[in-house]
């Protein structure tokens, strides 16, 4: 495992439980490298030169921009052997020149350490640039989930744009609502049943028919009032008023689809 972020812990974890053996963790902090030895088994190093040769499997789950400085470290005198990433929005070419077998293992799910995740319930999507790294990388995923969906690279950077959409953006307005709660003396738990409602009605209606709201009706003095209440943050107050305007653009647009079918 090359990183012991949030997302190198879970899927580790997740490989180790389902009967892989982790020979190595490498993780630039010494600490972190051995948190996750710890967790998951295998010898701790945070030199990336002392990388053993000895895998089958190597995974890189490191932030995209260390990715080009390290893969050709860790690849050397290793080229005959699997180099996996986990990124989003990286090619699988990163690896090209330095690998003769390579593929991308991008489990789309939000990943902190101090959370358990059912890995068997989350969508991976793979990518291999020959027949034996794709048998293997599929093995590999099939064996920690049951929902692998093979996805070009370039399509995948649109799957990640939309999960950003759908994950950080909206965990940014959970993070606006409750500061505007603490100014105002009320606890953020007030929100979790209708945040909850919410995020369940996307189970079974299409989020253009989950939509409600003042923006949606374009309700102007309700918009206004509550875009004054913001006046002492510009860019809230500018986020606002643009995403009312955008889910009321859209709700015309659906609108006039509905009327030419």
């Amino acid at each position: 495992m090359i990183g012991a972020g949030n997302l190198a812990t879970n899927l580790g974890k997740a490989l180790q439980s389902a009967g892989h053996d982790i020979i190595q963790v490498y993780s630039r902090t010494w600490e972190h490298a051995q948190q996750l030895a710890t967790l998951i088994g295998g010898a701790a190093t945070d030199n990336v030169d002392n990388i053993v040769s000895t895998g089958d499997v190597y995974i890189f789950s490191l932030k995209d921009s260390v990715l080009g400085d390290i893969i050709p470290r860790v690849a050397k005198g290793k080229s005959d052997k699997l180099f996996i990433h986990t990124a989003g929005s990286m090619p699988m070419s990163c690896f090209e020149g330095m690998a003769l077998h390579y593929g991308v293992l991008y489990p789309m799910q939000t990943f902190s350490k101090e959370r358990e995740v059912d890995f068997k319930t989350i969508p991976c999507f793979i990518e291999a640039n020959d027949k034996y790294a794709y048998e293997m990388l599929r093995g590999l995923a099939e064996s920690i989930s049951d929902r692998v969906i093979e996805l070009s690279s370039d399509d995948r950077r649109y799957l990640h744009l939309a999960a950003v959409w759908g994950c950080n953006f909206v965990n940014h307005c959970y993070e606006v609502c409750a500061e505007i709660l603490r100014q105002h003396g009320l606890p953020f738990d007030v929100m979790l049943p209708l945040i909850d409602e919410t995020a369940a009605k996307v189970h079974e209606l299409p989020p253009a028919k989950a939509q409600t709201g003042p923006a949606i009706r374009f309700d102007e003095n309700v918009i206004r009032a509550q875009a004054n209440l913001m006046r002492g943050n510009p860019m809230l107050k500018d986020l606002y008023e643009r995403m009312s305007l955008s889910i009321h653009d859209t709700a015309i647009k659906n609108e006039r689809k509905k009327g030419d079918e």
